[in-house]
């Protein structure tokens, strides 16, 4: 029996014990995040499958996993040797989470989950769910802990300011914003719980979450107090004046499931975000207080980068695109005649990076995948299991940074040796894709939703795509996936599709990925700007961020057509103009030749 398959005969033990039918483990912390601290990878625990999202459901016959199409590979090789079963999300014929809870409760059956990391609006389903078969729902039952032998601590790492020249507008006019906000909606009353609306609003960041610079924290907003729950006995002096000055008061971590029920002088209602907010704060709330659901107004607000955010994010990209340059560099010098792994070349990129001024940590843990580990669209290289790069094929590195200036995500794939037919005009197609949305000018109101068929379309003509988004939202000096800007052609339930408006920062990263093949994306940053106004209307348009060189190898210049060979060589005139002047004479003379016009 493999070590994954004891966890769940203990967790089944549990769950008799318990009478829980069905037992729902999400990847997901107290405040929802995409990324989540080493105490709350419960699911990874009981699964195997390391990857950042999906979701697992236990009942006694079965054992399901529910991950995204950026994880299909990767989920099915680690699930391998263990009972638990692949639901690739999306696919034809796979149901949900919810259709296959609903389908496999029996009558009188209950649904037992952790109500911290349990979002209320999935809450309410499935206890909508336990109503109609005559059961209910055990919301207090973290089993999985009880199973979990020297599980991690939950982090308490120290914070700091981000100073008023890279946060652009103080904590007390973002309050200001959002009180307003509050009295729109006819609310005396705001919980936040996203960890990235907290640390933008706050004007602090921390190291709760690798590579993440938040802090775990609850924000409750009164119209007179503002109050964080927060690991504070761990942050200097000059954080606690910092906080004292912005008149926001501190309490212990825990404390906020205590305060919730003293709210009842407040009579309005309560804004908050079931998206976000978990069940357990839920329940937490006076039965008779009002209830606002709707997206945290600083959700929005943050995605839409203020004048001193953009301008410092526009130094951190090239910064950054130093880095990646003298990267690719080195690779094609090398070109295999050195030994180099997947682990050793992540590892080189990272030097780079803390070369460049303003350098703080990665974005995200690097990805770098050759070959067919490519096809893993969020592959991770570990020290037992690795490839070592060859004079051939393509390399895909995505990778980015956290700089004081902002976030940076960026993927190139690059041409180390010999390429097929077929991998060249795939690279070209995908190329064409990413051309065609960099230099998209749409009208105001346009969505992401509107926007995505223009990378996708060229792939769409082969009968070809690819599993996932074509790009996300970017946060400021926090999380390198933020909303609620996309590009996606799907709608993600419970989600309405995003208008795309100026300052909003966007990536452009169309792909392809064969199984046991190879794996090509092309990624920049995209800002929105204005364009021109019309007639018809005001014009919006974007403007590149991200600038490295595109790796000219692996192109059919002939595939092209006029206007996009034109685009691929101002923009690699761009490149070369932003980026040469950091290189000494020899990359000089190497990126003339790589940014060279085709």
């Amino acid at each position: 029996m493999s070590q994954v398959d004891e966890r769940i005969a203990q967790l089944r033990d549990l769950m008799k014990e318990q009478e829980i039918s069905v037992y729902i483990v999400p990847t997901a912390d107290d405040h929802a995040s995409e990324y989540i601290g080493d105490h709350y990878k419960s699911r990874q625990f009981i699964t195997g499958f390391t990857g950042s999202a999906g979701t697992a459901v236990i009942t006694q016959e079965e054992v399901g996993l529910w991950t995204d199409g950026r994880y299909f590979v990767q989920a099915a090789k680690q699930i391998a040797d263990s009972e638990v079963k692949l639901f690739p999300m999306g696919e034809p014929d796979v149901p949900t989470v919810k259709e296959y809870v609903k389908k496999h409760l029996p009558k009188g059956g209950n649904i037992g989950f952790d109500g911290t990391c349990m979002v209320a609006k999935d809450g309410e389903a499935f206890a909508q769910m336990t109503k109609e078969k005559g059961g209910c729902i055990k919301a207090d039952q973290d089993l999985i802990g009880k199973i979990w032998e020297q599980r991690p601590v939950l982090s308490s790492a120290p914070v700091w300011v981000l100073e008023q020249q890279y946060a652009g507008v103080s904590t007390s006019d973002k309050l200001s914003h959002i009180r307003e906000k509050m009295q729109e909606r006819e609310c005396d009353c705001h919980l936040v719980t996203s960890l990235y609306d907290i640390a933008w609003i706050c004007n602090l960041r921390g190291d709760d979450i690798s590579h993440v610079p938040v802090f775990l924290s609850f924000l409750l907003l009164t119209p007179e107090e503002t109050i964080l729950y927060c690991f504070y006995e761990s942050w200097s002096e000059d954080v606690i004046e910092y906080l004292k000055q912005e008149g926001i008061f501190v309490r212990p971590y825990h404390q906020i499931y205590e305060d919730l029920g003293a709210l009842v002088s407040f009579g309005k209602g309560m804004l908050l975000d079931k998206s976000g907010v978990n069940v357990k704060l839920m329940e937490c709330l006076p039965k008779d207080l009002k209830v606002v659901d709707a997206a945290n107004p600083s959700e929005l607000m943050r995605a839409i980068k203020n004048p001193v955010e953009i301008a410092n994010t526009i130094e951190a990209h090239i910064r950054d695109g130093v880095a990646v340059t003298k990267f690719i560099y080195e690779l094609k010098q090398q070109g295999g005649r050195e030994h180099m792994t997947e682990l050793s070349a992540a590892d080189y990129l990272q030097e780079l990076r803390q070369q460049q001024p303003g350098y703080l940590d990665l974005s995200f843990d690097t990805i770098a995948a050759y070959g067919p580990n490519a096809a893993m669209m969020h592959y991770s290289a570990t020290p037992e299991d690795f490839s070592v790069l060859k004079p051939e094929g393509f390399l895909l590195v995505d990778s980015g940074g956290q700089y004081l200036g902002g976030t940076t995500d960026i993927t190139r794939t690059i041409v180390l040796g010999p390429l097929t037919d077929k991998m060249k005009l795939l690279y070209t197609r995908v190329l064409q894709g990413h051309l065609r949305l960099s230099r998209a000018k749409f009208p105001k109101g346009a969505t992401g939703q509107n926007l995505d068929v223009l990378a996708r379309q060229p792939l769409w003509d082969m009968g070809l795509d690819y599993r996932c988004g074509t790009g996300h939202g970017v946060g400021h000096l926090l999380n390198v996936h933020e909303g609620p800007n996309s590009f996606r052609w799907r709608t993600l339930e419970g989600q309405n599709p995003q208008a795309i408006v100026p300052g909003m920062i966007t990536t452009n990263e169309p792909g392809y990925y064969e199984e046991d093949g190879f794996g090509i994306r092309i990624e920049n940053e995209l800002l929105c700007v204005e364009g021109e106004k019309t007639e018809y209307g005001q014009f919006y348009e974007f403007q590149n961020l991200t600038f490295a060189p595109i790796d000219l190898d692996a192109v059919i210049p002939e595939l092209l057509s006029e206007d996009e060979r034109t685009w691929l060589n101002e923009y690699h005139q761009q490149v070369f103009d932003k980026i040469s002047p950091y290189l000494n004479e020899e990359e000089k003379e190497w990126l003339a030749y790589e940014t060279r016009a085709i």
